[in-house]
């Protein structure tokens, strides 16, 4: 007996597809656009608007307008987020009695649940609200895989783990490397670390978190490999985010003196996987070198302050720190 076809839920009269991960909400609208195409021609059933200019009263009047050989149109408003308080509130207002007939998209990389915007949607049912949250970073090596069959290729877990490395977390260019690599690619084998290498250039910005953590392991080579990957961050920021990260250090290192390594999260307030690396970096300081780190930070601020090239005197800072006597 042949399986049926599950099927489809019911439309709503209203989307908001919210999130930072593009591509997530790319693949959404087409999937969207393609059910729609289904029932009718979309190309005199749809109209698009972009929420910086929209005027709201153009889009309720677009819902209102009735479909042509069609039994539902599509109206989509790209950056949300970005409509003005008043033109959202018409939104919210029509959606008090959404024409049955339109199917409305709002598509946003942020928009906050208390909102009335977010609110008017969310009340027409538990499908109205499409997550599109980025994945966490180890999350996406397994997932840039699964894009890569999709491609017809396959990769390695070290080739995945390389190319988020190099081209970053945004999905979209992810994506594109991925067309790119399979394009480029000969043979059935898996594409491997090495041909990442060799076929993707590097795009990602070092996030500053990333960098701390190197300077917390006194990784000097990994401090200096990460500075010229960070154009975007300022010295000031680098050397305030290092001189929190020493204070923590500080008090991990009094922690794990007094052999109670475990209040580490506690006494800093902060989650135990934000810390879990606290009690081995601390140790890899004397606590001298650690109160003289904070003292050097002092004056590298008042020197950065005081005329002296802020990038010179941070890594100067950095290499002083991060030395092992």
């Amino acid at each position: 007996m042949a399986t049926q076809k599950k099927q489809e839920a019911p439309l709503l009269p209203v989307y908001l597809v919210v999130g930072e991960d593009a591509l997530k909400r790319d693949t959404v609208m087409k999937r969207l656009r393609a059910r729609l195409s289904a029932m009718g021609d979309l190309s005199f059933n749809s109209d698009e608007f972009g929420g910086e200019t929209a005027a709201g009263a153009d889009i309720v009047t677009a819902c209102n307008t009735v479909p042509f050989a069609s039994p539902v149109r599509l109206v989509e408003v790209r950056a949300a987020d970005k409509l003005k308080k008043a033109d959202a509130e018409e939104l919210v207002a029509y959606l008090g009695a959404p024409n049955e007939t339109t199917v409305l998209a709002l598509v946003a990389e942020k928009l906050a649940k208390n909102t009335r915007l977010y609110k008017a949607v969310a009340a027409h049912g538990k499908t109205a609200v499409i997550d599109c949250t980025p994945l966490k970073r180890y999350e996406l090596p397994k997932t840039v895989r699964s894009m890569a069959v999709n491609h017809g290729v396959t990769l390695t877990e070290g080739a995945a783990v390389k190319l988020v490395d190099l081209v970053g977390e945004d999905t979209v260019r992810l994506n594109n490397e991925l067309k790119k690599i399979a394009l480029a690619h000969r043979g059935t084998d898996a594409v491997n670390e090495h041909e990442i290498v060799g076929m993707v250039s590097r795009t990602a910005e070092v996030k500053p978190w990333e960098f701390v953590d190197a300077f917390s392991a006194r990784d000097v080579r990994k401090c200096l490999l990460y500075l010229g990957r960070m154009d975007s961050v300022s010295p000031h920021a680098l050397l305030a985010m290092c001189t929190t990260r020493l204070r923590e250090l500080i008090c991990a290192r009094a922690m794990a003196d007094r052999g109670n390594p475990r209040a580490v999260a506690g006494a800093l307030k902060a989650p135990d996987w934000r810390v879990k690396n606290h009690i081995t970096w601390a140790r890899g300081f004397t606590a001298a070198e650690l109160r003289h780190a904070m003292i050097a930070a002092r004056d590298t601020e008042r020197a950065m302050k005081s005329g002296t090239d802020p990038k010179s005197a941070f890594v100067d800072w950095v290499l002083e720190v991060t030395a092992k006597r």
